[in-house]
């Protein structure tokens, strides 16, 4: 709840427009009253609800009106391969990147809704694992937080291996973990951890070798002075200059 609130604080208080979109669960309408009842007892007012269930809806007329008066959008959890294949580059889509971009939209998210953010997304992957190039399968995001790797449901499913390897992957240098009941909140070129747990920050920009181009696909991946960051809630994180920032 205090992530919710959070969200809630920043795309308008009392004033708030959220919709929430349900494409990523296989429940629409389950999921969505839920979050109705949750962002009503908060004391929002205008709540809606966008399911999106193929590309046709992405061009849907009723939910863009909805999603262009909306100063916040919440998606939910469930499939994130789902995002991306109903609503990459549909008319939702685009109306969505240029609110963020341009209008200061508010773009909130839990499990599925955070692993679509990046450019490239973790489609599916094994936990528990060492790093190798056949734990994940990367796939194209939504591009709403560009040049990172996110994976989610971080230390409680031990996903450090697979977000070494998407990392490896991809030419991006930051890989951000975030735990469950954990959030990252991004404003320009800061990120502020809040909530329970905390977010693993990867930072291979200065990493001095990977073995990436030797290897077999089963075959385990070598990172050295790559650096690490745990970061709980309250600690900040600057995009820019690639450093912590402590209380």
């Amino acid at each position: 709840m205090h992530i919710l609130r959070e969200f809630v604080r920043r795309a308008g208080s009392l004033n708030a427009r959220i919709v929430i979109m349900t494409v990523a669960t296989s429940l629409p309408d389950e999921v969505g009253r839920t979050y109705t009842d949750v962002f009503e007892r908060l004391g929002v007012e205008s709540v809606t609800v966008v399911d999106t269930k193929d590309r046709q809806d992405g061009e849907n007329s009723n939910a863009l009106a909805k999603l262009k008066e909306a100063t916040g959008v919440f998606f939910t959890g469930g499939d994130q391969r789902q995002i991306t294949e109903c609503l990459k580059d549909t008319e939702i889509y685009k109306l969505l990147l240029n609110h963020l971009q341009n209008e200061g939209l508010v773009i909130s998210e839990t499990s599925a809704g955070a692993a679509m953010m990046p450019e490239n997304i973790i489609a599916e992957g094994d936990s528990e694992t060492n790093a190798r190039m056949d734990v994940v399968e990367i796939e194209e995001g939504m591009g709403f937080f560009p040049n990172v790797a996110i994976d989610q449901h971080f230390a409680q499913r031990g996903r450090l291996g697979r977000l070494v390897t998407a990392i490896s992957l991809q030419p991006v240098v930051l890989g951000f973990g975030i735990d469950e009941n954990t959030a990252i909140i991004v404003n320009g070129d800061e990120i502020e951890v809040v909530g329970e747990s905390a977010v693993t920050v990867l930072d291979v920009e200065d990493m001095t070798h990977s073995n990436i181009h030797g290897v077999l696909k089963d075959e385990p991946l070598a990172l050295c002075d790559a650096k690490l960051h745990i970061l709980p809630h309250g600690y900040r994180y600057n995009l820019k200059t690639r450093s912590a920032i402590c209380k």
